[in-house]
């Protein structure tokens, strides 16, 4: 197999919290907290988790937003963790991002066109007549009219801006998407609409995708592979067909067993988690997902258990599962 595109290597980004002036004794938020994992041109990894599993933190630590503790975050062959200033902002030009809230990323005073001639002049460059043609073709590529380049953010429905946010990441001809809660905000058919188009856009210009949601369902019918997320760290990786017939970790088994079914409605059996998701300041001894498993045993609590293969292209962090 091709080397791959991404690679991210025991990865750690920790936020200092606070605790008494002049204490030598500081505490960490632990957001992100030793994820490794690689992506090949042309595939989509999907992430999945509850809210403060540290999704979004490990999307914004890719791309820079913030900078990792430990670990690296290699992008065809050069480990961006060790750049910074304009070398790093030159390598990350193919990597970009989509938000979940795309009018939260929109500047509410610059119309659409200026907006993209704006992103395609500082990456790309180009006469002002090339910089209107492209952004009239990224237009028509996402379904807008040529004339949304005339308007402003507010002027547009939610699932419209979010055509306008993909547009603006293709602007600058990207090879590698981060897609963070693209479609959360949107109604159940405006979903579908966006995916679809995620997808036609990935096959046509041969675009690798993160793709990180909570809903399982939208992330197997996007993913190539999926990665369960819990308390920073993967806690289950394999095929994205696996996940309902092959699923192994209780936490994910939790997630599957949410999905909406109409077949054999009597024989669906909701496995309800415990209580909240614990802080990530103060994590559980042993295994962090141990205080809400109905399976935990006693040494659950000693045993700190990692990624191990039970399968082909299947890993599972679970005592129990091995």
């Amino acid at each position: 197999m091709n080397e791959p595109l991404l690679q991210v290597r025991n990865l750690k980004t920790y936020f200092p919290v606070g605790g008494r002036l002049f204490s030598r004794s500081k505490r960490y938020l632990k957001a992100v907290d030793g994820v490794s994992f690689e992506i090949h041109r042309g595939e989509t990894l999907g992430v999945v988790g509850e809210s403060g599993s540290g999704k979004s933190t490990l999307a914004q630590t890719i791309v820079g937003l913030y900078r990792p503790s430990a670990g690296e975050v290699i992008f065809k062959g050069t480990d961006l963790a060790r750049k910074s200033g304009g070398e790093l902002r030159r390598l990350m030009k193919p990597i970009q991002m989509v938000f979940q809230d795309p009018y939260g990323s929109f500047n509410a005073r610059m119309t659409i066109g200026r907006m993209l001639d704006e992103v395609i002049r500082i990456c790309l460059g180009g006469k002002k007549s090339q910089r209107n043609e492209k952004a009239r073709e990224i237009l028509r590529m996402v379904g807008m009219p040529e004339d949304a380049a005339r308007r402003f953010p507010h002027e547009f429905s939610g699932g419209q801006r979010q055509r306008l946010s993909i547009a603006r990441a293709l602007a600058v001809d990207p090879e590698f998407v981060i897609l963070d809660e693209p479609v959360s905000a949107l109604d159940v058919s405006m979903q579908a609409q966006i995916l679809n188009l995620l997808r036609e856009l990935q096959l046509k210009l041969g675009l690798t995708y993160l793709f990180i949601a909570h809903d399982v369902s939208v992330v197997k019918h996007m993913s190539t592979r999926l990665a369960v997320m819990y308390l920073g760290r993967f806690v289950e990786v394999m095929k994205d067909e696996s996940i309902c017939s092959d699923a192994r970790h209780p936490y994910t088994l939790s997630l599957v067993s949410s999905i909406p079914t109409i077949e054999d409605t009597d024989g669906h059996t909701r496995r309800i988690l415990k209580g909240d998701i614990p802080s990530p300041i103060d994590l559980p001894g042993g295994c962090r997902f141990r205080t809400r498993c109905d399976e935990a045993r006693e040494d659950c609590s000693r045993v700190d258990p990692q990624l191990q293969a039970v399968e082909e292209e299947h890993q599972v962090a679970c005592l129990n599962c091995h």
